[in-house]
């Protein structure tokens, strides 16, 4: 018999548990034991591992988050960590590892595969910027988050005549906004991948109200840059994993709005609302099927992968391809989203 780990790594995302318990029951297949590899590659680092059976997924099929936890450890960052990677995968005799993550969990898969590490990698993000796969588990539940509660806002910008301003999730891809934002029905998608001015943004909203139409609802990434907007922006700070530190785009924007439009603006940042609850059932299937996929690489012993959707079949692609650059939201899209807001082409 063959043991296989499987871990998550980065930010949670609704369908993390559908993948584990996918992985499970599609390894008994091939009569591998699988271990849970607990709070990402920090969880081989300590080898604090938890044995999957029936009973470890039985009802975490709905569940948001991952039941094994995760961290944003990098497991490259210091030689002794990987040493002790190296040490346990040979001490307790894994065969391979399944490594769920985004793109800073698959850069390093990507990075340890190359040190020999047998892995596979399943794609997830609810902000779908992976290349290679048509859409990441997670995006689908996020969307449905972000436009229920644009649907809420929208009756009480209208009942108000107000703006409201919704700060979505995207650092460097707008895909929810503009995904969300068509289908809420925005009146402005503000996202990093499209270069405006306040000014443009101001002008098109005062047209708006001229025309009669007394509230608006513009949804912006949280990506979107100060200098962007035609705004001093304060020297960027990063976190202990090198990410940018926002600085609440969305309240700078709506109180410039106010100001120079004289309109009463709100803001709502709904935050990590949109990463957690429970996954639906697109994402459910998806993850299902990507997990299934990816023992499915193990047993052919076909490493460095990773598993990808591509139209209705469950493919896999090198990830070196998979993670050598985002993917961010090209023109035609934006351009769909632009065109049913105000009929620009």
């Amino acid at each position: 018999m063959k043991t296989i780990g499987v871990l998550t790594g980065g930010g949670d995302c609704p369908g993390m548990n559908a993948v584990i318990r996918a992985v499970l029951r599609g390894g008994i297949k091939y009569d591998f034991e699988t271990l849970g590899i607990r709070n990402g590659w920090q969880g081989l680092i300590d080898w604090d591992i938890q044995p999957l059976d029936d009973s470890s997924v039985a009802g975490i099929l709905s569940k948001g988050g991952t039941i094994l936890g995760t961290s944003r450890t990098n497991p490259l960052k210091n030689t002794s960590d990987f040493e002790k990677i190296k040490t346990n995968i040979k001490k307790y005799e894994l065969f391979a590892l399944i490594v769920v993550g985004g793109n800073g969990t698959l850069s390093a898969a990507r990075d340890v595969a190359k040190q020999g590490i047998p892995l596979v990698g399943v794609p997830k993000t609810i902000d779908n910027d992976i290349c290679g796969t048509d859409v990441t588990f997670g995006f689908d539940t996020a969307i449905t988050t972000i436009t229920d509660a644009i649907d809420h806002l929208r009756t009480t910008a209208e009942s108000h005549h107000r703006i409201m301003v919704v700060e979505i999730m995207g650092r460097n891809a707008g895909w929810l906004a503009v995904m969300a934002g068509m289908a809420g029905g925005a009146d402005e998608i503000l996202i990093p991948e499209v270069h405006f001015t306040l000014d443009e943004v101001c002008t098109k909203l005062q047209n708006r109200y001229e025309a009669g139409k007394r509230f608006s609802l513009v949804v912006i990434s949280e990506g979107v840059h100060l200098q962007d907007l035609g705004l001093l922006s304060a020297p960027i700070e990063r976190d202990d994993n090198d990410h940018e530190k926002f600085v609440g785009v969305g309240n700078i924007l709506g109180k410039e709005l106010e100001s120079r439009l004289g309109i009463e603006t709100r803001v709502t940042i709904l935050g990590y609302v949109q990463r957690g609850g429970s996954p639906t059932a697109n994402d459910r299937i998806l993850a299902t099927r990507f997990g299934v996929g990816a023992v499915e690489l193990v047993h052919a012993e076909d490493f460095g992968k990773m598993v990808a959707l591509q139209g209705n079949h469950i493919i896999n692609i090198p990830l070196e391809k998979a993670v050598n650059q985002l993917k961010t939201v090209d023109n035609d899209t934006y351009n769909l989203a632009m065109t049913v807001i105000d009929g620009r082409n």
